[in-house]
């Protein structure tokens, strides 16, 4: 995937030069931001990729590492993934071509012709136009689909709008799916998701606790993101592309840690079946099941006990 960062970038772009007049220099966009790359995304994506192979040209998603309404509003919902998380997933949905926005007031002032006139025609050269049913971008809000199909037909490119995406006939949407995980309900996330919920970071080196114990823990700083209620919970560790089965204990170690509610949440985890060196390494982990809620215990032989148990569990639980 070729990641073209920034609107400077994005407006010095010569596709031309670099692919020759081929199907490779046209674009075929899709613009939002995509938070959490949910089923209606994936919707949306899947058109995109048939819109691409029709027109054809190469399919290119247009997207923001800051909230629009941040700017707009003064304030932004926090986002279901990280950016680089958010990144991964659109690369993994088939997208050829990101570019990564700040939203700014240059192109918070542009208005709808200005922004195909510089964006979609000037540097993409857009052959296709694909927005979500209540897109409305630029300048006041006016670059609505009625609006942005208009502007194709001077301008020579096709313009489509999705549907909104229902599950028991409520349209799926971030602010649902913030929602479930927040309240631990990750059936019903995963129901929107398409996928269990998640977190993406970086391993670091901790205490060592987990090894002394005899079972060495990855300590993971989680990218922002929403998390589900802390508590051990069976999940699943992709580490370079390969999947492993993992328990991970999410929340304040109230056994060892300080246990208060200011404490910034730890995550923990064990990969099963697995020898190696994890420092420095970025590790993805999605939360597959609730075992048990944190508590704090007597002492190590208490609590090594426990993980015992809790291993035992994850296991039964993701082979089922």
């Amino acid at each position: 995937m070729r990641l073209i960062e920034g609107l400077d970038a994005l407006l010095a772009l010569d596709l031309v030069g670099l692919y020759g007049d081929s199907p490779s220099s046209r674009s075929v966009v899709a613009v939002g931001v995509f938070d959490g790359v949910h089923l209606g995304h994936q919707r949306l994506l899947h058109d995109l990729l048939e819109m691409s192979s029709a027109l054809p040209g190469m399919p290119t998603v247009v997207t923001f590492a800051n909230h629009p309404d941040q700017v707009l509003h003064g304030q932004s919902p926090p986002p279901l993934v990280s950016v680089p998380h958010r990144l991964r997933l659109l690369r993994r949905a088939g997208v050829s071509r990101l570019v990564l926005l700040q939203f700014e007031p240059r192109l918070q002032n542009m208005t709808a012709r200005e922004f195909t006139q510089q964006v979609l025609v000037g540097a993409l050269r857009t052959r296709g136009l694909l927005l979500g049913y209540d897109s409305a971008l630029g300048k006041g809000r006016e670059g609505t689909p009625a609006r942005f199909r208009e502007l194709g037909s001077e301008f020579g490119f096709e313009v489509h709008a999705g549907a909104p995406f229902l599950v028991d006939g409520q349209a799926v949407s971030s602010t649902a799916i913030r929602a479930a995980i927040r309240a631990g309900d990750l059936v019903l996330a995963h129901r929107y998701l398409g996928r269990f919920p998640g977190a993406i970071g970086a391993v670091v080196h901790g205490d060592a606790r987990g090894r002394t114990l005899g079972f060495p823990t990855a300590n993971v700083v989680p990218q922002p993101g929403v998390l589900p209620p802390g508590g051990v919970y069976a999940c699943e560790a992709i580490l370079d592309g390969v999947v492993f089965r993992a328990v991970a204990n999410l929340g304040t170690r109230p056994t060892f840690g300080g246990g208060g509610a200011a404490d910034e949440p730890c995550l923990e985890v064990h990969l099963l079946d697995f020898h190696g060196d994890l420092y420095g390494r970025e590790l993805e982990v999605t939360f597959r099941r609730l075992l048990r809620p944190e508590r704090r215990f007597a002492d190590a032989a208490e609590l090594r006990a426990q993980i015992e148990r809790d291993i035992a569990a994850a296991r039964a639980a993701l082979q089922a």
